[in-house]
This record gives structure tokens, C-alpha cells and sequence, in this order.
């Protein structure tokens, strides 16, 4: 399948940072792993070593670090020291730490806070808005659409679903396997199939994405990682991005940034869908007001 999203330019590349690079890492070659690593971990220090330093700092050759750099997009090492100096003068400095045990709850606050207004930026600069352009299109144009996702992402689909019925769509969530892979063998030319995992590599979300495109049906992903497996089945991608600790709060702040994805997907449908959004939103407004105290 072709994937969307655009290619890997020194613009894009810029423009993504240390967000772009996690989406590649998993693909990266292990030398490359190591020196995307030590970026994504000291950012700081990367922007003021030479080529020489960062090398014996990852404990490898300085060709890798060059191909590193082009393999992230980057057309030379100053070019994401560049890219690096500009992010981080997006961000105060004792706010980007993780939270410690002795940190003041007013500190914790402001770290959490920030952390997850930085998920939704890092976001906004991975959304290619040519792919956003053509999932909106194709969304616009469907006659059903089934959300797929489990754990996690599977309450993102459920809240998906809610989102898009509100306004009209023939749609279904479902987070349950089985029903995932029967859902997908029942969809048609016309019909959408919308792929959540933020591993991009959840092996029933794949599946079912797969049985949906050789059913006809147009398969849009969103995932973190820009060559997860899920991007090979998918004809639209649309990346998100989220910092996840295997111990830490990855789950719900992986939330945060697929939601963002699909309320940029939701508004740009109903934009396109005018007076027609708003009599359903009315309609299914009306439908649950008595439902209320």
C-alpha cells in the first residue's frame, strides 16, 4: 500500500524534531539506535558537541552519526543541531525534567501540564496536512466507518465513534478482536476503515486493517511511528506523537495525542459537511435531552 504522509525532508525534518525522530526509531538500525537514543535523551548537550563528541559519546563511528542524521531526515549533523537549538528554546528548562519523589505538588502540576500541552505541539507539527486533506476527503465521501483499536486505543475508538455519530455518520467502534476482524471482512468500495495504535504494530489492529483494504475499503492509520507495520496496510497515515516509559503514563498520554488527531479529523469533516453537522449535532442533542436532571 502506499502510505501518506509525505517524504522525509530537512523541512519536515526541522519542523518534527525530536518528535520526528521517535517515530523512525524503531526502524533504525541498531548503531543509529544508539545515537538516536542519546539525542532524544540529552538534546541539550547534542546541540553543543561536535560530531567527534557525539560519536564517542554513543560509542560509534562518526559515518554513523552522519547516517543517522539522513536516515531521520536531515541533510547533515548541523542541520539537526539546528532543529534541536530551535526546540529547545520552545521549552523552560526545569519543566522538561521527569517527575521526582521530592518534587512539590505545585511542580508536579506544572510538569504534568506541560508535558501534555508539548504532546499535542509535537503532534501538530507530525500532522502532514496533505494526508489530513485526504482522510477528511475520504471521510467526507464514505458510506460507513468502523474504528478499530484495543487497550487503550481502544477508548479512543469508542469516543471516536461517539464523535462522528453526532453528526451523522453510519460508524462503529469496536475493540474486541474477533469483532474487529468480522467487521472488517463486511466492508465494501465506500467504506472506511480507521486503524488506532500508537505502536502502529498492535497485531489485531493490523490484521483488521489488512482484511479491510483487501475488501476495498480505504484504511486510514494513526500511529506514532511512521514505518510501523500498520503504515504498509494503510492508505492514509496520519502520525501522532508521544514520549512512552514502559512504567510510566504512556497510556493516557498516547490518548491525548490520538484524540487531537481525530478532533482535527472530526472538525474538518464537519466543516466540509456545514448545515448538515449541525442538524445532526441538533438532532442527537434533542435525542438525549431528557436524559438529563
Amino acid at each position: 500500500m502506499a502510505v501518506a504522509g509525505g517524504s522525509s525532508t530537512d523541512e519536515e525534518a526541522r519542523r518534527t524534531g525530536l518528535a520526528g525522530i521517535r517515530s523512525v526509531y524503531p526502524s533504525l538500525a541498531p548503531a543509529e539506535q544508539k545515537v538516536a537514543y542519546y539525542v532524544l535523551e540529552h538534546p541539550e548537550e547534542v546541540i553543543y558537541a561536535s560530531v567527534t563528541q557525539l560519536a564517542e559519546a554513543c560509542g560509534v563511528g562518526e559515518s554513523t552519526i552522519i547516517r543517522f542524521c539522513q536516515s531521520v531526515g536531515f541533510r547533515g549533523y548541523q542541520d539537526l543541531k539546528l532543529a534541536l537549538a530551535m526546540q529547545q528554546r520552545e521549552a523552560p528548562g526545569t519543566i522538561q525534567e521527569d517527575i521526582q519523589p521530592d518534587d512539590p505538588l505545585p511542580l508536579v502540576i506544572e510538569k504534568v501540564s506541560y508535558a501534555n500541552v508539548q504532546i499535542i505541539r509535537d503532534t501538530a507539527r507530525m500532522v502532514d496536512a496533505g494526508a489530513l486533506e485526504r482522510a477528511i476527503d475520504t471521510l467526507v465521501r464514505a458510506r460507513r466507518v468502523e474504528f478499530y483499536g484495543v487497550g487503550a486505543s481502544g477508548v479512543t475508538a469508542l469516543d471516536a465513534k461517539y464523535k462522528f455519530l453526532r453528526i451523522g455518520f453510519v460508524c462503529d467502534a469496536y475493540v474486541d478482536s474477533h469483532l474487529q476482524a468480522m467487521s472488517a471482512a463486511t466492508l465494501q468500495p465506500g467504506d472506511v476503515a480507521v486503524g488506532i495504535s500508537h505502536s502502529g504494530s498492535t497485531k489485531d489492529v493490523v490484521d483488521s486493517c489488512r482484511v479491510a483494504a483487501r475488501a476495498g475499503a480505504t484504511v486510514i492509520a494513526i500511529t506514532d511511528y511512521k514505518r510501523a507495520p500498520i503504515t504498509e496496510v494503510a492508505h492514509i497515515t496520519l502520525l501522532t506523537a508521544c514520549r512512552e516509559k514502559p512504567l510510566g503514563s504512556g497510556t493516557l498520554r498516547s490518548k491525548i495525542a490520538q484524540i487531537h488527531v481525530l478532533d482535527l479529523l472530526w472538525t474538518g469533516v464537519a466543516l466540509r459537511l456545514g448545515e448538515r453537522a449541525l442538524e445532526y449535532t441538533r438532532k442527537t442533542a434533542e435525542a438525549v435531552v431528557d436524559k438529563l436532571y
